[in-house]
């Protein structure tokens, strides 16, 4: 009972300071972002990392009596639904090239799985955790994971859509795979948006042209269709302009009441004009912030320049999808739904850890949407932008002390809702389990494949691997077995790739 006592009123000090800090939290409106003034949120003691050599212990921890080596047992990030980072690592793999590391983004690998999450009946989030052990000694995977309403939900009362559609027709967009696909795809959307729905188009190359003002689809559709036939390859790749210009034509064809949405489709190799994605946002900035117009963005192309494109997203409220061949179908007319619509905005989520039981922890990905933590309540710190039909899971690396027993964690997800902004929070909590990875969730151990797989392609060597990491062979065949168990053909193409890995890794 006094240990209980005792967890309880050191976790209630960790929580209040995190409050107190929140309510000190001051800085001009806007003047905040994602990346400002992030503390990473982990503590790695006994786990390898670029600035801990392997093996290295707390010296506190050494000498048996345990002093807490940091009052932060905290980990904040904005929601992320992006996936081009696995869907452009496939298409390299299938190409017999081994993904460039930078290009390595693991919660884009886990998030591009199906799961069985509980979903609200309306807008916001419902909130799993879930934890299960893995091969190496006192460490853990432990899942959050958060789900909106299902896409069909609700579908008919969906507000209507105002999309201004940016496409990339420089030269490197004829190759095949690239401007046809994007038309193709195009041409399908265009017959399952709604009557009520509104389209424009924007291309560039070396400039930026509007050809086809905001319309109403209506009885427009041969004329959008049209328009879309149109597109050729042309000259270099000015992407600012493309991005600035189709702002511009949002803005000119703005909808109250609608979803108003700019989708880049580009390869994003972006050689001409402004190529900075802070430089190009930031021309935009009022249409962004005052409009509310978010960015969607389509990567397509077997060079690809993923970092530009993450970026803009990042910046532009929005994600990133990376298509080729059958994906394109998928992204634009089965996930049409949570690709245009948002039930929340600027969402964030915070992971308190009880430091009773908890000796260390890290958050596998999410490098570049770490929030500080006394800026989780502060809504005028940039989160991500989630639609129906998304979950978004996380996953962290968690060292228990030995004999832990009792509460682990506790996660929050924070919200604004997407038509009157205001805020929302809900939260679940964790105790502590024996459960082995091998036996947990087949959808969980699908995660745990995804992430390890990404930790192998970001860092192959055996020094900095995830805890519990089996080799690409041993991957593999577990992601058979979840193959067969799910019956997903997504998950057996997970191990395809993990095969392809393999063999070049030989």
């Amino acid at each position: 009972m006094e240990r209980q006592r005792t967890r309880q009123v050191m976790l209630a000090l960790a929580l209040a300071g995190s409050l107190l800090l929140t309510g000190c939290g001051g800085g001009d409106e806007g003047s905040k972002s994602s990346a400002d003034g992030a503390r990473g949120g982990s503590y790695d003691s006994g786990f390898p990392g670029p600035d801990q050599p392997q093996g290295e212990q707390n010296p506190d921890e050494s000498r048996g009596d345990y002093v807490t080596p940091s009052p932060d047992y905290l980990s904040t990030f904005a929601l992320d639904v992006d996936t081009a980072s696995y869907g452009y690592a496939r298409r390299t793999l299938a190409e017999g090239r081994r993904p460039d590391p930078s290009t390595i983004r693991p919660e884009e690998f886990v998030n591009s799985f199906r799961q069985d999450y509980d979903r609200p009946d309306g807008n916001g989030f419902t909130v799993t955790v879930d934890g299960a052990r893995t091969s190496k000694d006192d460490w853990s995977l432990v899942r959050v994971g958060l789900a909106t309403r299902s896409a069909e939900e609700n579908a008919d009362e969906r507000p209507p859509a105002a999309l201004t559609f940016v496409i990339d027709i420089s030269g490197s967009m004829a190759e095949p795979g690239r401007l046809d696909l994007a038309q193709q795809s195009l041409d399908t959307m265009t017959e399952r948006l709604r009557d009520d729905d509104s389209v424009a188009l924007v291309t560039f190359s070396d400039q930026a042209e509007t050809v086809l003002p905001m319309t109403r689809l209506g009885d427009h559709r041969d004329r959008i269709h049209e328009a879309i036939d149109s597109l050729k390859p042309t000259y270099s790749t000015n992407l600012g302009a493309g991005v600035e210009t189709g702002y511009e034509t949002a803005v000119e064809g703005l909808r109250e009441g609608a979803t108003n949405r700019v989708v880049l489709i580009s390869d994003a190799l972006a050689n001409d004009g402004e190529t900075d994605p802070d430089a190009i946002l930031d021309r935009i900035d009022t249409a962004r912030r005052e409009h509310g117009i978010t960015l969607f963005g389509v990567g397509v192309g077997s060079d690809y320049g993923d970092a530009l494109m993450e970026r803009l997203a990042d910046k532009g409220d929005g994600h990133t999808v990376y298509v080729s061949g059958d994906d394109a179908e998928k992204v634009f007319c089965e996930q049409l739904p949570q690709n245009i619509d948002l039930t929340a905005r600027d969402a964030k989520a915070q992971v308190a850890f009880d430091p009773e039981t908890v000796a260390s922890f890290r958050l596998i990905g999410y490098d570049d949407r770490r929030v500080a933590d006394d800026d989780f309540r502060d809504d005028r710190v940039d989160g991500g932008e989630v639609g129906p039909g998304h979950t978004v899971t996380a996953l962290y690396a968690v060292r228990t002390r030995p004999g832990a027993d009792g509460h682990l964690a506790t996660a929050t997800v924070r919200w604004q809702d997407p038509k009157t902004r205001a805020p929302h929070e809900k939260s679940a909590g964790l105790e502590t389990f024996d459960d082995s990875l091998r036996a947990a969730n087949p959808r969980f151990q699908v995660d745990a494949v995804a992430a390890y797989f990404a930790d192998a392609l970001r860092d192959p060597a055996t020094d900095n691997r995830l805890p519990g990491r089996p080799s690409l062979s041993e991957l593999a065949h577990w992601a058979d077995e979840l193959g067969d168990r799910t019956e997903d053909g997504a998950v057996r193409r997970l191990a395809d790739s993990i095969r392809q890995a393999r063999h070049l890794a030989d």
